[in-house]
């Protein structure tokens, strides 16, 4: 039997990549049907069938309120965060929270925790991988956005323990773009990495020296993407419709979902055309019958909606220039990593901006899942030519202290693996007990930055207010992730905690969520297309569908193949129309 494969995975907000290193050669995995990019979305259809990817994507508009996708904006966030709010106005999904405000998709009545929808995507990912390369995955490197914070990479790595996946490593986007640049090249450059995918944006200074990849500076914001260009888009489109018909076509889950569809085609189309038609029959009803959409947009009209946005991406890339203390010219290469990176004026902006034209180096859909499987290839292998990654902080890690202030314990752009030791007293006499809130975020006000935990030690030996002390130790692992350690000197009390997000500890909603599955095998003559958790099969006739829990019962008797069919008569009608045809064509060639 064939070792089990470590592939790497690009989890995206919109879609997602799997790749693999053989014979030291970096690949994206294709399913047998030849696609790569796998849809990031996940629904429950009528019958109560779970569909991923291509097969939800397939159904989103006739059943978007039970139809998930971007939960990426939303992993490890609570429910009052503001962009939260903000997404469930663009999201037509029902979103709601348990008891500790964090937040849940409800699915036909049933609650996922988005750690949840997470693992069935990342199961789906391994499942086409399995079947495509035709051995087990067990293993795999996952990158998140640079800008995630320390409770939004808990939870990817929470979705990989559900998904029964050993995450050797959760490496940053615009660092695993540079691995793919950099791999087998012996560089010695300084590199601007611009990666502006569908629901997020992050822009990484890094010095490549050989197998060395240094992260100098880092910035983004999560909340900004290609989908931010379909809902302008689409938001121009419901209002040209209301400016005509008095409709207001937001308040339909389904209409809006269409003109979300159409409008992400639009701006793919603008990027080739100088304008493009936006066309949607039979929208809605009209006092006077059916009524439709159909709209130009020009190019110029376009970027004029979205030209704030690629200016909000340039502040990030002015901010790390400054933290890395760099000028333009001191950068070898840019590099365009995501799929927005193919909007015209993004590339001119980003050109311009950096005085220098992005490389092309590199595929901006692959990028980053080619750079997970190089470091996937280089842990599992532990040998010569290790890749070794330095990487930063995106934001300030620091605690709440008294009046509302946070005090940093790690700076913004800290390199990691680090750790602080920091002593800690007591406020009050014959206190016991130490709580610590941690905080990560760039403003001097608590309240203003995201807490991802607390932290409570206990067993302080009773003395005098400030006599009693505490040495608290914060480590940063090689993924960024924090675990905080405290021991009382006096009495040798020692606890060890690592910050989880704020539902530290709690137990997935649906412990049997994955079921794990074999490589499907391959029969001579038959094509395998895994669409779906519940695998969709065509088969020569007179087979039969391979065998499991998951597979939709076959009939016990396969239909015969069709027989072939005489052709149809003509009808006089069309006959007579087409020997009139005939005839005017041997006119005009008698006359030429």
């Amino acid at each position: 039997m064939s070792e089990p494969a470590t592939i790497g995975i690009d989890l995206g907000t919109t879609y997602s990549v799997a790749a693999i290193v053989e014979n030291n050669r970096p690949r994206v995995i294709s399913d047998t049907g030849g696609g790569y990019t796998i849809p990031s979305i996940v629904a429950v259809d009528d019958k109560g069938n779970r569909l991923v990817g291509q097969a939800a994507k397939r159904q989103v508009l006739i059943n978007p309120i039970h139809t998930i996708y971007g939960v990426k904006r939303l992993i490890g966030r609570d429910i009052q965060s503001p962009v939260v709010r903000k997404i469930q106005d663009h999201f037509k999904y029902r979103i709601t929270s348990d008891e500790h405000a964090d937040v849940l998709i409800k699915i036909r009545e049933e609650p996922y925790g988005l750690e949840e929808i997470s693992a069935i995507i990342l199961d789906h990912v391994r499942n086409l991988a399995q079947d495509s390369l035709g051995r087990e995955v067990a293993r795999a490197v996952v990158t998140v956005p640079a800008y995630f914070n320390d409770r939004q990479r808990q939870a990817v790595r929470d979705a990989g323990k559900i998904a029964q996946i050993d995450v050797l490593r959760i490496i940053n986007e615009p660092t695993a773009a540079a691995l793919a640049y950099g791999f087998g090249k012996a560089l010695h450059q300084k590199l601007a990495v611009y990666d502006f995918g569908g629901g997020t944006f992050d822009v990484s200074i890094l010095e490549v020296r050989d197998n060395v990849f240094e992260v100098l500076a880092t910035g983004g914001d999560t909340f900004l993407g290609g989908v931010d260009f379909d809902n302008r888009l689409a938001e121009l489109m419901i209002h040209r419709f209301q400016k005509e018909h008095g409709i207001d076509l937001f308040k339909d889950p389904i209409c809006h979902q269409r003109i979300k569809d159409a409008c992400e085609q639009a701006k793919i189309d603008l990027s080739s055309r100088p304008e493009t038609r936006v066309h949607i029959p039979f929208i809605t009803m009209g006092p006077s019958g059916a009524l439709n959409i159909d709209y130009t947009v020009k190019r110029e009209e376009f970027e004029q909606l979205c030209e704030d946005l690629i200016g909000n991406t340039l502040v990030a890339c002015r901010q790390v220039m400054a933290d890395a203390k760099l000028k333009s010219e001191d950068l070898d290469a840019v590099l365009l990593v995501g799929g927005s990176t193919r909007i015209p004026l993004v590339a001119r902006k980003v050109a311009d901006f950096f005085g220098k034209a992005p490389s092309k180096g590199i595929h901006p859909d692959e990028a980053v899942a080619l750079g997970a499987a190089i470091m996937a290839d280089s842990l599992a292998r532990k040998g010569e030519g290790e890749i070794q990654l330095l990487d930063v902080l995106p934001m300030t890690i620091g605690i709440k202290a008294a009046g509302g202030k946070m005090v940093p314990i790690f700076p913004r752009n800290s390199p990691y693996p680090n750790q602080k030791l920091k002593v800690f007293t007591t406020s009050k006499d014959q206190q016991q007990s130490l709580k610590l809130t941690i905080l990560q975020g760039d403003k001097a006000t608590a309240a203003e930055n995201e807490i991802i935990g607390d932290f409570t030690f206990s067993g302080i030996h009773p003395a005098a207010k400030g006599q009693a002390k505490v040495e608290t130790v914060f480590t940063l692992n090689h993924e960024g992730i924090l675990t905080v350690a405290a021991r009382d000197p006096d009495t040798g009390a020692a606890r060890e905690s690592v910050l989880q997000i704020q539902a530290a500890g709690h137990k997935p909603i649906h412990p049997d969520l994955i079921a794990l599955k074999k490589p499907m095998e391959k029969k001579a003559g038959e094509t395998v297309i895994s669409a779906t958790v519940t695998r969709e099969v065509k088969l020569k006739a007179g087979t039969a569908p391979p065998p499991g829990p998951e597979t939709a019962k076959a009939p016990e008797k396969t239909p015969p193949p069709p027989q072939p069919q005489p052709p149809k008569p003509v009808r006089p009608a069309k006959e007579s129309a087409l020997a009139g045809l005939v005839s005017r064509l041997k006119r005009l060639f008698q006359r030429g």
